[in-house]
């Protein structure tokens, strides 16, 4: 520890002699422009929590998936499932309670279960959204803790085209990609393509040494093209994702050499070490929006074909699923009127599930929602901004029957389900540098079929799950509370959160075996989570950057005994301090060059679902990472951006609290170094 301190302190003393006497501003967040809301708006207009990961932040950050890239975010933790799969947790809330949007729709998967992750190509991303807390108003059902909203890159200005190369490696797991993009705008007529591909072989750490079957591969594509005219814009999206991840847990013989061998596809070729899984997804996407004068109609319609396969054996296939998903959304923008803003619509899915394997787990299902909101902001004296709405939804949900061996193996059964949300919320810009917000919001969130209809062993999860026919919709009142102060040499924002969530439903261990399984059933109960997360921001000098964060939640089930109050998988409490230094070097080659060093912490989680050995305490750790990068520029122009990261420096052994394999003893990922590289092409 002392030669961590005297590190820092080195490091202080060095960046102090080579910063210059003029002084630099704070980020002011005033000037982000959200649209996940009720259309392009500015952030300190918004009476809701919402975080914005740019595409500048994106580019410099190593991860091995895209939801791993934004976990640096107040308040935003993920379930992991090694190095592949990640889940998102907005505020101790996931799975079916945080929903994502990308291409400007819901992404419909297998989001229920816990090794299935987000199918989304995280070159492809351009920056993130992510609104804290219940967005049921906008998005409907599912969307009880958050959203998080992937968008694309800006369209080209009229006249351009633009093309690039970029890719990576990691040394943990040997991980590495690349992704080619080629994007332009000729006479109205834009397009924006791209072919991404990434793999990786077995994770490492001090204690499990390779952690057996946890490399995965991925492929993924995508093609934009439409146009954009005075009228507005039609843009025809197209994009296919495919990802075949090992299922750690089980044992087999194992290779030292197995993360090294490719097959023919460039691919890791594990076809021996089964089980593993093919995920692929499938989508097409028509986006519209018309102008009618100052007001705007936007319409979208889109397929999606999520294909999930289990593999026992290298040619046996256990469980198989195929969901296709129509979503809709039509709504109308409505131009300034009296500084009144309007937006309302219509939006939802039909959905069909089907099971292809000789396995099962869910049965076969049909669904359809439809949802009617309206929302309205209006802007006072320029200082006191107020929004809401209300929105109205219903879900049909069909379970098919299933015979299985002369028995039911899942019975017929119909549900349906309504819900009434909407939100209120003021900020009030006190002065240009001291913004408070308060915001309230009703969340609706329908059971899934998962929770409803599972019967059967899961061997992804090695676990016996039960349905609960019986299950009613989740509720949920929140109330934030917000503060945000920037100056030239300091930044802060506070966010106070209190949420209550009726019928909340959550797996538990039953203390019964079957087939050598536990099993878990689904219960419910009441809950409430209190929390809050911390920024801030420091500039003593120069080209300094000192930011702090910290997230905390607690996360409790009411009129429980104490082995069952406190509700699974609730992050830890954590603090986040990096240490940024933008160098002002004079010369034409090098710009944007900079170094920081970053500090982990993630407190000790006791809070536990300890029923029946549920859940297991997590110890504290403390983690250190590095990261540097420059552009590089020749006759005039970038010809380069390369970024370099170190995480885990020093190699630390630990279980992060939400990891999947942490009851199974194994640990997340040792030393990590690795390289991004990006090659702009000029056309």
């Amino acid at each position: 520890m002392k030669a961590i301190k005297l590190t820092i302190l080195l490091l202080f003393s060095a960046i102090t002699v080579l910063a210059q006497k003029e002084q630099d501003t704070c980020v002011h967040l005033h000037e982000v422009v959200v649209t996940g809301l009720t259309g392009t708006t500015h952030i300190n207009h918004i009476p809701a929590p919402v975080s914005v990961v740019s595409a500048q932040e994106l580019q410099t950050i190593s991860a091995s998936n895209i939801i791993d890239a934004i976990t640096k975010q107040p308040g935003v933790s993920q379930i992991s499932t090694g190095s592949g799969i990640s889940k998102p947790v907005i505020r101790g809330l996931g799975y079916n309670r945080v929903l994502v949007v990308n291409d400007g729709i819901r992404q419909e998967g297998q989001q229920w279960g816990d090794e299935h992750g987000v199918e989304v190509d995280g070159e492809g991303v351009h920056s993130v959204e992510i609104m804290k807390g219940p967005a049921s108003l906008m998005y409907g059902s599912d969307a009880m803790a958050g959203v998080v909203i992937f968008h694309d890159a800006p369209i080209l200005p009229l006249g351009t085209m633009k093309a690039n190369v970029s890719g990576g490696w990691q040394s943990n797991a040997n991980l590495w990609n690349y992704s080619v993009n080629f994007a332009g705008n000729q006479q109205g007529f834009v397009w924006d393509g791209r072919w991404s591909q990434k793999g990786a072989g077995e994770y490492e750490n001090s204690i499990n040494h390779k952690v057996e079957n946890s490399q995965f591969s991925e492929q993924a594509a995508r093609l934009m093209m439409g146009f954009n005219k005075r009228w507005g814009y039609s843009h025809l999206k197209l994009s296919y994702y495919h990802i075949k991840p090992g299922i750690v847990g089980e044992h087999h013989e194992h290779d030292d050499n197995d993360n090294v061998n490719l097959n023919d596809n460039g691919e890791h070729d594990h076809e021996h070490e089964a089980p593993f899984q093919h995920v692929r997804h499938y989508k097409v996407a028509l986006d519209n929006s018309f102008n009618i004068g100052e007001s705007r109609i936007k319409a979208l319609l889109a397929y999606q074909q999520n294909r999930r396969q289990e593999y026992e054996a290298p040619d046996e296939i256990g469980q198989d699923f195929r969901l296709h998903t129509v979503n809709y959304d039509l709504r109308y923008v409505s131009p300034a009127w009296n500084g009144w803003t309007m937006n309302a619509g219509v939006n939802g899915m039909w959905q069909e599930s089907q099971n292809l394997g000789h396995e099962f787990l869910i049965p076969a299902y049909h669904l359809f929602d439809f949802g009617i909101f309206a929302t309205a902001a209006k802007d006072f004296a320029e200082r006191f901004h107020v929004s809401g709405g209300l929105r109205f939804d219903n879900r049909h949900l069909h379970s098919n029957a299933l015979e299985e061996d002369g028995q039911m193996r899942f019975q017929q059964f119909s549900r349906n389900f309504n819900g009434v949300t909407g939100s209120i919320g003021a900020i009030y810009n006190i002065t240009p540098n001291f913004d408070i917000r308060l915001n309230a919001s009703r969340g609706f969130r329908a059971p899934n079929l998962s929770e409803l209809g599972s019967f059967g062993i899961h061997h992804g999860t090695l676990r016996f799950e039960q349905g609960n026919h019986d299950l009613k919709p989740e509720g949920s009142w929140q109330f934030d509370l917000g503060m945000d102060y920037s100056s030239e040499i300091f930044s802060a924002k506070l966010a106070l959160f209190a949420n209550t969530i009726s019928n909340f439903i959550f797996l538990e261990k039953t203390g019964s075996v079957i087939e050598g399984n536990d099993v878990f059933g689904y219960h419910q109960g009441d809950a409430q989570l209190l929390g809050f997360e911390g920024t801030v921001i420091l500039h003593p000098i120069h080209h300094l950057h000192f930011e702090n964060t910290f997230s905390y939640v607690d996360a409790r089930q009411k009129n429980q005994p104490e082995e069952a109050k406190y509700l699974p998988f609730t992050p830890a409490p954590r603090w986040l301090s990096s240490l940024h230094y933008h160098f002002n070097i004079p010369s034409e080659t090098f710009k944007e060059t900079f170094a920081e060093i970053e500090m982990d912490c993630n407190l000790k989680q006791d809070h536990i679902h300890s029923i029946h050995n549920t859940e297991t305490r997590t110890p504290s750790y403390t983690l250190w990472n590095a990261s540097a990068g420059t552009d590089i520029h020749a006759k005039g122009r970038k010809i380069l951006t390369v970024a370099f990261t170190a995480h885990n420096i020093f190699n630390r052994a630990y279980q992060h609290h939400l990891s999947r394999l942490k009851e199974a003893g194994i640990y997340n990922m040792g030393r990590n170094i690795g390289v991004k590289v990006l090659v702009p092409i000029a056309l």
